[in-house]
């Protein structure tokens, strides 16, 4: 029994030094990887010196183009990320400051992302090689209910999220091999093939929303100036006064819903088209940043 014992031991003790191996393997991939995504990119940089940084989901990754503003002198990197919440925006715009940025203007993309704190999954993994490797990191997914396994169990992040952080993914990074994230200064452009042109937007709740709090907070203690807008939806949309309802929990959000008409310039109800992008960027412009 003791031989028993002591064998179960000795494997369980060589798996656990292979998970430890796997994980030192995987992360140190990653801690010399800032070309393939926006999450890295920030990561792994030296501080940065913008004119404008852009936050938020696909609805300003598609919305905000990076070069018009460019034309226009200003320095401008479109951090949107498809799918990311306002979990994953306030964790970005936290490593930043943390990396010493300087940043004039922040422009954040805040009107769907207003009704949850949740995280978005699919994101928020791609900030868990970095775990051990940030305080900040940690504290913003500490309260998370899989916080433990996540930080202590070595290799399981990995294998949790191996669709995004996984071998694959890690190979990849190992070749450096190149990703559109970072093309254009970060805007991806949708082309004018129409996905889904009907939108419902009555069972969202906007909510005072914790993680916008701290991208306000984060602002003021970094003396960035915070530009915050509500972008453009199709026409074929019910519920629209979510907009409405957001403005009375925070009036100073620009709600920019309505400023971009016709369904020609939408690839789905929620995304602007490369054409739409442009114009609505144009208008943004000349509201913020003309009259100055």
């Amino acid at each position: 029994m003791q031989k028993f014992i002591t064998l179960v031991a000795k494997i369980l003790l060589t798996i656990l030094l292979l998970l430890v191996v796997l994980d030192w393997i995987y992360t140190t991939v990653y801690l010399h990887s800032s070309k393939r995504g926006k999450v890295e990119y920030v990561i792994n940089s030296k501080a940065q010196n913008y004119d404008v940084v852009i936050l938020g989901s696909s609805r300003a990754n598609n919305h905000f183009v990076s070069e018009i503003f460019e034309d226009k002198g200003m320095k401008t990197f479109n951090y949107g990320m498809s799918g990311a919440h306002l979990f994953e925006a306030s964790l970005m715009l936290k490593l930043m400051a943390e990396r010493k940025f300087k940043i004039k203007t922040v422009i954040l993309e805040a009107d769907l992302g207003l009704c949850n704190e949740k995280e978005s999954e699919g994101i928020a993994a791609k900030f868990l090689p970095y775990v051990h490797h940030s305080n900040t990191i940690k504290n913003h997914f500490y309260n998370q209910e899989n916080f433990n396994e996540l930080y202590y169990i070595p290799f399981y992040r990995y294998v949790k999220y191996d669709a995004i952080i996984g071998f694959r993914e890690m190979c990849n990074a190992a070749t450096n091999k190149p990703t559109n994230n970072l093309d254009h200064l970060g805007y991806y452009a949708l082309g004018k093939k129409r996905g889904k042109m009907k939108n419902d937007l009555s069972p969202l709740k906007p909510i005072r929303n914790k993680y916008y709090e701290e991208i306000k907070r984060i602002c003021k203690e970094n003396n960035y100036t915070l530009i915050t807008v509500m972008t453009p939806m199709c026409s074929n949309v019910k519920g629209l006064d979510y907009f409405e309802k957001a403005n009375k929990i925070y009036p100073e959000i620009h709600n920019l819903e309505n400023v971009v008409q016709g369904d020609q310039y939408f690839s789905s109800c929620g995304h602007l088209n490369d054409t739409g992008a442009r114009m609505f960027t144009s208008i943004v412009i000349e509201r913020f940043f003309e009259k100055k």
